[in-house]
């Protein structure tokens, strides 16, 4: 199988904070990698733009070290770094003033695609967006794209949102969130819209339960108080999870569309269930295994913000009522899993008695770290005796099924960059999207604030806390291993 070249119109990308640490891991190198595949038109040009006051040399070689840092090797050669790297440009440009934006302005292309990357904190979105209009930077073809998080509630989403629709109509607006651009995120719309074996039995009449579950090793070390502003559900719940939600529960679209597409993500949000108190379990690591507790990594003290939340949600539509979907999310736990876990009921008779499991099958999407897909079915147990039963997986793998010869998995920048420059929204939120995650988070968060509850700790290397397996437990349930 090889991968096919779709091409692109030409363009001018502008990353504003290219300097940044996001810049530097991801954006940069994601584009190396589509040079590396033919992705990019000759004379596509990338222009780095932040507040160093460097040139184009010194600029160029903060490019090159970070392709040399975060792409493999053997994706790397003298003649294609330097095919790369002659397509990158630089200015010094402040978001908080007007100096440099008319150099920038000089830069640019007036017959290609312009796209403005906002690599940079959430609280310069607007003034950057009010300064590309107010210098005339806005052409028929100019769209934005911004990274979460998308305000920190309701109110301030709404305020941003507003701010750019004044110098953007919301189709130019790109509302990235990575864990959309996964292959098997996008392969989880095929297997369920493009198959007849499963969406026939997607819904609460076969299926017992979903779990999603984000679990990280690390802890918040480097981004502390900041992190500690936010929580797990802000930066987690709020963002990834819904949108992995969304995209489990949705009902098929009229047509693959962008807008048809979103507006089904957006009927799964608006029928979420408030969720109550006991609902929800909240940690926080302690120090072990040589690494220092969470409030020493946030320089808090006293913090009661979570970085381990799990909880059990409902949707009340005819779909998915009375199917529960547990969510999780945490750092310092003892694998790095993103996983999706649809649960199938028991079969209603088992005509094995009790020689054999009863256990119903379960399908898992794997977005991280092994991309595939895995269902566990029930089976004899070869060999005499009789009929044992084991439950066993049918394992995909992305990269044993499509390779060694065949196509390398992109990152989701990759997918998600190509997609802004060819007007694709359909893997981005909409703004009436993000105010509806945010509508039904923000009452989670204001209840327990309201009370003072202070999240339970729990020891690193392992699933977070105790709490949170009886959260399914006392429905009969259990959680999946996490990094089985």
């Amino acid at each position: 199988m090889v991968s096919r070249i779709i091409p692109v119109e030409n363009f001018d990308l502008v990353i504003i904070g290219a300097t940044g640490d996001l810049a530097r891991r991801k954006i940069l190198p994601a584009l190396y990698r589509l040079f590396h595949a033919g992705q990019m038109p000759e004379s596509a040009r990338i222009i780095g733009a932040a507040r160093s006051d460097m040139g184009r040399d010194a600029f160029r070689a903060v490019v090159q070290d970070a392709i040399r840092q975060h792409v493999p090797k053997d994706k790397i050669s003298a003649d294609m770094l330097a095919g790369f790297l002659s397509a990158i440009d630089y200015t010094p440009l402040d978001a908080t003033e007007d100096k440099g934006w008319q150099n920038l302005q000089a830069m640019l292309r007036a017959d290609v695609i312009r796209a403005f990357y906002f690599s940079v904190g959430p609280q310069l979105f607007a003034p950057i967006a009010g300064r590309l209009h107010d210098h005339g930077l806005v052409g028929d073809s100019a769209r934005i794209v911004v990274e979460k998080p998308f305000g920190r509630d309701l109110r301030s989403a709404r305020e941003l949102n507003a701010v750019l629709a004044g110098s953007f109509d919301e189709h130019r607006i790109y509302r990235i969130d990575h864990y959309l651009g996964k292959e098997t995120v996008q392969n989880l719309m095929a297997v369920r819209f493009g198959n007849m074996l499963f969406e026939p039995l997607w819904n609460a009449q076969y299926v017992d339960h979903i779990q999603i579950t984000v679990a990280e090793t690390v802890g918040i070390d480097g981004r502390g108080p900041y992190y500690d502003r936010s929580g797990a559900v802000r930066d987690m719940v709020q963002n990834h999870l819904m949108q992995l939600l969304c995209l489990t529960a949705m009902e098929p679209p009229s047509i693959f569309d962008p807008d048809a597409v979103r507006d089904e993500k957006l009927k799964v949000i608006r029928a979420l269930d408030p969720v109550a108190p006991a609902e929800i379990v909240r940690g926080q690591y302690r120090a072990g295994g040589g690494a220092a507790c969470y409030r020493d990594e946030a320089e808090n003290p006293s913090s009661t913000t979570e970085s381990f939340v799990a909880l059990k949600c409902h949707l009340s539509n005819w779909r998915w009522k009375g199917t529960p979907f547990y969510l999780r999310t945490g750092k310092r736990l003892r694998a790095r899993v993103s996983e999706i876990a649809v649960v199938f009921k028991d079969p209603p008779h088992s005509i094995f008695g009790p020689r054999g499991p009863r256990r119903g099958n379960v399908l898992v999407i794997r977005l991280q770290p092994d991309e595939g897909m895995d269902l566990r079915v029930t089976i004899k147990e070869p060999g005499p005796g009789g009929m044992r039963l084991i439950d066993v997986p049918l394992d995909m793998s992305f990269a044993e099924a499509l390779g060694p010869k065949g196509i390398d998995i992109p990152d989701a920048y990759e997918r998600l960059i190509m997609d802004v420059i060819r007007g694709n929204q359909t893997l981005f939120m909409r703004g009436d999207e993000v105010e509806a995650a945010w509508a039904w988070t923000d009452p989670i968060i204001a209840a327990w604030e309201a009370r003072g509850d202070a999240p339970v700790a729990y020891d690193p290397g392992g699933a977070g806390p105790d709490d949170s397996l009886m959260l399914l437990h006392r429905d009969g349930r259990r959680w999946r291993e996490i990094g089985k």
